[in-house]
């Protein structure tokens, strides 16, 4: 069984490589020397896992064994990248057919490496997530939860960025059902804010990037979307609260197109401290001493040229995507993070692209609170199209 398969000091794998070989596969290194991975990555296709530890962090789900996972993804340049995430497989056997599988994206942590969920050491950043994670668990399905790419390893995250992260939301997937073969092929993709974007792109990606895997429908909670019509009216507003947020966007979009300058689109008190967006999670940057203190109308420069930004936004925009499979949005109506109105915008342009959507409204929910709210409604979509007993 898994525990004692962690005891061991390796794993040998059979890796379907062209020479149909065995790859032995080590348990990884202790502390922060977890997220450097080799030299050399595996030489198979993405979704290979590098190395594995047990994992004990502060995002641990309890009802499961928590397993740390190091495996590879396409990376936002093409290349192979190693990636963080962990798994939490429920305790007991296994039933006919392996454990169901839903990935979850995360919502927004900060782009610096200490952000990533698998390396936060904080108690009070524990997650709504857990709650409904640990119910999960009990009906019977395996969880697996990247922290996307350069989140924690090599790089930088390539935040609010579609398809890197949709990769890594679907290749840990991969990397899980290599370590614990007992994981079902069956998959329900689901996250929060950045996440519920990350869920919509992986669930358009999935078909031709990772066929093997038969998706049964999306969960995506007050996903993100619009931002090309957000941003330009945000730098107009006398508000901070998202200041912080659009200053890691501006940091993902120059990840993704090196030829965008974000230094002249931005005035000198957000130059000063922009550097913290490599630095400071998210909580942090929402500070009075950071972002916080600083309003939109004090973020950008009054005649920036912003046509590269909404370029980069509307790339990544969910609301132009083709999903084949069955979707619930769920949507806070006193969110004032991803406003109402844009997730509606955004249903109603999937629907456009003849996706079988459907939104729930949660009468003053806020941004974190629709998680709570929207639990019961995700989980009786979940076990209407992924029965956790196949």
């Amino acid at each position: 069984m898994m525990w004692g398969t962690l005891l061991t000091s390796f794993l040998l794998l059979s890796v379907g490589s062209a020479n149909d070989a065995c790859r032995i596969v080590p348990q990884g290194p202790e502390g922060d020397a977890f997220y450097q991975p080799p030299a050399s990555l595996p030489q198979e296709d993405h979704g290979a896992l590098i190395w594995y530890r047990p994992f004990t962090g502060t995002a641990a789900v309890s009802g499961g064994q928590n397993t740390l996972l190091l495996y590879t993804q396409e990376g936002i340049n093409g290349n192979q990248v190693a990636t963080s995430g962990y798994m939490v497989v429920p305790d007991g056997d296994a039933p006919e057919g392996g454990w169901p599988v839903i990935t979850w994206a995360h919502g927004t942590t900060g782009i610096a490496d200490q952000c990533a969920p698998t390396r936060d050491t904080d108690p009070s950043d524990s997650t709504t997530d857990e709650p409904l994670f640990e119910d999960w668990l009990s009906k019977g399905y395996a969880i697996v939860l990247t922290d996307y790419e350069g989140l924690g390893t090599p790089g930088i995250h390539p935040y609010l960025i579609g398809n890197s992260e949709g990769r890594a939301v679907l290749d840990i997937i991969r990397a899980a059902r290599t370590y614990e073969p007992k994981l079902s092929n069956h998959v329900v993709i689901s996250g929060h804010s950045q996440g519920g974007q990350a869920a919509l792109f992986a669930a358009a990606l999935a078909p031709s990037y990772t066929p093997e895997l038969e998706i049964a429908g999306t969960i995506a909670f007050a996903p993100v979307s619009n931002l090309e019509i957000e941003i330009p009216i945000l730098k107009n507003l006398a508000i901070d609260s998202l200041s912080g947020t659009v200053a890691l966007i501006l940091r993902g979009l120059s990840v993704a197109n090196s030829s965008l300058d974000t230094s002249t689109l931005i005035t000198p008190a957000a130059a000063a401290l922009y550097p913290q967006t490599l630095t400071v999670c998210e909580k942090g940057l929402d500070a009075n001493s950071s972002f916080g203190g600083l309003a939109g109308d004090q973020l950008l420069q009054p005649n920036a040229d912003l046509s590269g930004i909404i370029i980069g936004l509307t790339d990544n925009d969910a609301s132009y995507l083709k999903i084949q499979k069955p979707i619930l949005v769920l949507q806070g109506e006193a969110d004032t993070t991803v406003y109402p109105f844009t997730t509606t915008d955004l249903v109603n342009s999937l629907k456009g692209n003849g996706a079988d959507i459907t939104e729930k409204t949660y009468a003053n929910t806020t941004h974190t609170g629709v998680i709570a709210a929207g639990g019961s409604d995700a989980t009786n979509f979940l076990t209407q199209i992924l029965p956790a007993t196949q």
